[in-house]
Formats: C-alpha cells, structure tokens, sequence
C-alpha cells in the first residue's frame, strides 16, 4: 500500500490542503480542509491508501507564495500520473511564469496541438491534482474570463492578482 502525508497550510484564500508521498513530492493540492477531496483527483496508481498528517516540505513553499513569492512554488517536486496529452501539458503549465496568463488556444499550440485542440486542454487543466504547483489557474478563455477552476473563481481570481496578471493586478 502507498503511504503518503498530509498538511493544511492556512492561505489568504482558505485552508490549502497538500498531500505528499514519503519522499515529499506533491500528488495533490487544492484549497479544503479535506484530504478526500484532494485524494479523489489523483491517479488511483499513485493515490496514497493511508495517510499520516504532519509537516511536508512543499507546506513552507506555499507559506512563501503567500507572504509574495510567487516563483516559490515552482520548484516543488509534483508527481503525476495521466495520458501522453496531460503529461505534455502539466508540463507546460508549471513552464508559465507568474504574472503570466495563457488561453487554452494557446497552451495547446504550445504543446504540440492544434489550436482548436481547447477543450482537450481544458481537460487537461481540470484533471490537474496539483492546484498551485502545476499552475492551470493561469489559462485563460479566448475572451480573457477565467473559465473554470476546481477550486473556485473567485480563488483563480485572487491568485492571478496577488501574481500580477494583466488586468487582475488591480485586485490584489
């Protein structure tokens, strides 16, 4: 049985519940206080079947993002298990930097896909288990309106703004 473990760091935008596998490397993450939840989007293959709550190292780098350094998530190690087409794009999601914002068009030109390809990205950025370190909140629709988000807009929102994003800088 995989074991894993899990921390809640409380954000500016409500409790950030982690879990890690033993080595620390983040399998899932997502704004809760329930470990199922966060549980349920990662990959059965390398979901974790016992937990041990305590401190996990990538628990201090979101402390960091949130006193204002926004790269500080970056370098957390994520394992994530999916399709060629999801491995390419989480991938490319943690390759946009901060302050940045991509459409779906362009994040699937990006990965080697047509660039009609958007809901097939879009997909991809709603099975990311990750939230934060594998950054889907910076994709944006065509239009520039948010889309969507597992953990909800107004959170997407606040995190494009505290990162200085065009047109949502103004909010933080």
């Amino acid at each position: 049985m995989i074991e894993g473990t899990v921390d809640v760091v409380e954000t500016a935008d409500g409790p950030f519940t982690i879990v890690a596998a033993n080595d620390g490397a983040v399998l899932g993450a997502g704004w809760n206080t329930s470990p199922e939840q966060v549980l349920t989007r990662i990959q059965p293959a390398l979901r974790p079947g016992a937990l041990d709550e305590g401190p996990i190292a990538a628990a201090e780098a979101v402390r960091a993002y949130y006193r204002g350094d926004v790269t500080a998530v970056g370098d957390v190690v994520v394992r994530q298990q999916g399709t060629e087409l999801q491995m390419r794009g989480w991938r490319a999601l943690r390759e946009i930097v901060p302050g940045e914002v991509l459409t779906y068009s362009e994040l699937a030109e990006g990965i080697g896909e047509d660039a009609g390809a958007v809901r097939a990205v879009a997909a991809v950025c709603a099975r990311n288990a990750a939230g934060l370190f594998v950054p889907c909140h910076r994709v944006l629709r065509a239009d520039g309106t948010l889309g969507g988000f597992a953990w909800g807009l107004e959170v997407k929102r606040s995190l494009l703004a505290r990162e200085g994003a065009p047109g949502f800088a103004a909010l933080f």
